[in-house]
């Protein structure tokens, strides 16, 4: 799983982040076309495609307000994702959890791991840890990191 967003992703890195992580109901990225429709219709001002992909890439960093609260909106995220690095990076970490309970391997193993203990839980976690420095290690990525 890639790392969490931190306070210092830039607004195209967290707009992107979004892309990656919130999905439509058939589990496929939203388009920038979509994305821009929407937006549109929710403040009535012009918002492309190409604006809203010039920003996801960071060659433009200046939307108005209005822009990135019709985002915020579409995407269900606090407009302060956008402004604050703390909170930012908090909602990314939540951004992250939730993309990665995509992933049904991912879902067994947490909702198995609600009835435990939370030393039960420690020791799953630790295991974790073990594992994934050892696939590391032996040059074993999974798509997306």
């Amino acid at each position: 799983m890639a790392e969490p967003e931190t306070e210092g992703a830039t607004l195209a890195d967290r707009i992107d982040a979004l892309f990656r992580v919130v999905r439509r109901p058939d589990r496929e990225q939203y388009s920038n076309d979509e994305v821009a429709r929407a937006c549109r219709a929710a403040t009535g001002e012009s918002f492309s495609a190409t604006y809203l992909w010039q920003l996801r890439t960071g060659r433009r960093d200046n939307p108005t307000k209005r822009h990135l609260e019709a985002l915020a909106r579409f995407f269900q995220v606090p407009v302060t994702y956008f402004f604050d690095g703390e909170q930012g990076a908090a909602v990314a970490q939540e951004l992250e959890l939730l993309g990665a309970l995509r992933d049904a391997g991912v879902r067994s193993v947490a909702l198995r791991a609600v009835n435990l203990s939370a030393e039960g839980v420690g020791t799953i976690s630790d295991m974790i840890d073990v594992i994934a420095r050892r696939e590391r290690g032996a040059g074993h990525v999974r798509d997306g990191d």
